[in-house]
């Protein structure tokens, strides 16, 4: 039977989703934990995939398990087999074949800046510390060209499976309180570091050393190198899965 697995996990210790031969993962931990639970290691599709480092407040898993399992002591088995910084948050299950990934309508992130002097001890596993002056103004700026359909081939490494670069942005926007500023970002999928290219581009028009105007013609299709730095990944959220009300079991 079709199930939905919710979570979420703080990045800092993980090596991205995707299971790697002797590196800690998410998919990993979670193959292990159902492997002792259930004898058995169910496939797991994951709505959004995470490099090393980066954090999900929300991440949605699709699997099949056997029926009649009691969802609330499964759950409560998974969170004490699972790492401390992962969490199993809800599991149900649903109706005709639900897919994490296929299914998901739109994927939103957000990315977490801080701009004091000094850095947040408190927050530096998720924001990225940069001192000095930010102009709130260029980052609005710069983020306001970005929703549309346009090509990202600019904000991906090079070397990359990727064959087709266009992606339609939803909503793109910088927000704001004190020195923590944050964007948010939401399509219906993105390139592998298309977030974080963004990000490091947009620091570098905030900063003066290239002007917001330019974000039009890298996404045009220009060059990678013709772009900012990719943004260290621990500022990186995945945020938000939103699927069909007949898909989803609540907002996600």
């Amino acid at each position: 039977m079709a199930y939905r697995l919710d979570l979420q996990y703080d990045g800092s210790d993980f090596h991205g989703w995707a299971k790697q031969p002797g590196l800690e993962t998410v998919e990993g931990a979670l193959e292990t934990a159902f492997t002792i639970l259930l004898r058995e290691t169910p496939r797991l599709t994951v709505a959004g995939r995470t490099d090393t480092g980066v954090h999900a407040r929300r991440q949605v898993v699709s699997l099949e398990l056997p029926r009649g399992l009691g969802v609330a002591p499964l759950v409560r088995s998974l969170n004490s087999l699972t790492p401390p910084g992962l969490a199993v948050t809800g599991l149900c299950p649903m109706p005709g074949g639900f897919d994490a990934r296929r299914d998901a309508l739109a994927r939103s992130y957000r990315y977490f800046i801080w701009r004091g002097a000094a850095a947040d001890p408190f927050r530096r596993r998720f924001v990225w510390h940069v001192p000095g002056e930010i102009d709130f103004a260029r980052l609005q700026a710069a983020a306001a060209l970005v929703p549309g359909r346009h090509d990202f081939k600019a904000f991906t490494p090079t070397e990359t499976e990727h064959i087709l670069f266009a992606r339609t942005v939803h909503a793109c926007r910088w927000r704001c309180r004190g020195p923590l500023v944050w964007l948010e970002i939401e399509a219906q999928s993105f390139l592998r570091h298309m977030v974080r290219s963004l990000v490091g581009t947009m620091v570098e028009i905030a900063a003066g050393r290239s002007e917001p105007g330019s974000m039009a013609w890298l996404l045009e299709g220009a060059a990678r190198e013709a772009a900012g730095p990719t943004a260290p990944p621990h500022g990186l959220f995945l945020w938000r899965i939103r699927y069909p009300a007949e898909r989803g079991s609540g907002a996600a």
